[in-house]
């Protein structure tokens, strides 16, 4: 019989794992409280039995991943992991500290399917989902690497999120818990490149989290030239999808846009994006492009930045600026493993 990671287990799961072992329930509780605090052997259980001990090693483990690599912003403290798996495999987190707390960038893949041209993590294509103890030891490690709390969390490292549905919505309730990392939802933002069907599941479950579309283009033209999902799901398909979230949630959707010089930060795209978001629920959130080395992708300049923010500002639409992070550590999904694998 295939083991259980005790880290990708609910609360509910544990304790229905430990009655099925012929002990009383309350133990369950306990023992989601030690893996959530970062435990990985059972024998540093103290408040269980050595027989209980014993069987509970017959039948689980904790996920063990450990830091690899780590490097320090020296321009603004932000913090890049490169983590070690169980299985070799290499995946990234990100820590950036904020006036209103610490927030941590976690990868819910090992590599990527989407193909994105301007993103690092897509390069070598996808390997495997990520377990949701695995996700939740990223949190863990850099949290006994900083020694303290991380009060944010967002899923827009590597891989797409919802492509991993069952594994990403595992631990969103994993580290909502109460007797676990108890981050609230709202404190916790899921970013997807737009997978329309899995946007309505989501939905439908109604976990208040924030939710973020990576929408970089305004026509289905510009888009399909960046993001193959768009040959899939046309903005039709994918505005229509966060109106059916919007109804069910009436949460604030944030479009993410990333500005390419010369490809997408036009006047024109500026004005075709706030006729297409007229009206919504909404944010967005302009990105200065990472460059990286597998493109020949470049920044757009400040004035044009600027601009295009005005324009979206003039038509009622709310458009910040995200600040360049960790621009000195390979900060950017998937540069640093990429190093590593190459």
């Amino acid at each position: 019989m295939e083991k259980i990671d005790l880290l990708s287990l609910t609360l509910e799961e544990v304790e229905n794992l430990i009655v099925s072992l012929g002990e009383k329930k309350f133990r369950g509780k306990q023992i989601f409280q030690w893996v959530n605090k970062g435990v990985k052997s059972i024998d540093e259980m103290t408040n269980i039995s050595k027989d209980l001990q014993k069987k509970l090693k017959d039948r689980a483990y904790i996920t063990n991943s450990t830091i690899y690599k780590k490097q320090v912003s020296k321009i603004d403290g932000t913090t890049k992991y490169l983590f070690a798996l169980e299985d070799g495999n290499l995946i990234e987190g990100v820590i950036m500290i904020y006036k209103h707390g610490i927030t941590a960038c976690i990868s819910s893949q090992i590599g990527c399917a989407m193909g994105c041209s301007f993103c690092a993590s897509t390069i070598n294509g996808l390997v495997r989902h990520l377990r949701a103890g695995e996700m939740i030891d990223q949190i863990l490690l850099m949290q006994q690497d900083l020694g303290k709390r991380i009060s944010n969390i967002v899923l827009m490292g590597s891989g797409e999120p919802l492509h991993n549905f069952e594994g990403v919505i595992h631990f969103l309730k994993i580290v909502n818990d109460e007797n676990g990392l108890n981050i609230g939802n709202r404190h916790m933002t899921l970013s997807t490149c737009g997978l329309v069907p899995e946007i309505k599941k989501l939905a439908d479950l109604q976990i208040p989290i924030n939710l973020a579309i990576s929408l970089h283009a305004a026509t289905d033209e510009v888009r399909v030239k960046t993001m193959p999902i768009a040959k899939k799901y046309s903005i039709k398909e994918l505005i229509d999808g966060c109106k059916y979230y919007l109804s069910k949630n009436n949460r604030r959707i944030t479009f993410e846009y990333a500005l390419i010089k010369g490809v997408n930060d036009s006047e024109t795209d500026a004005n075709n994006l706030s006729s297409l978001l007229k009206g919504l629920l909404c944010h967005v959130n302009l990105i200065p492009v990472n460059t990286i080395d597998e493109n020949s992708f470049k920044k757009s300049n400040e004035n044009q930045i600027l601009k295009f923010q005005s324009i979206l500002r003039k038509s009622g639409i709310e458009a910040t600026i995200r600040r360049e992070m960790g621009s000195d550590i390979d900060a950017a999904c998937g540069q640093l493993r990429n190093k590593y694998l190459e």
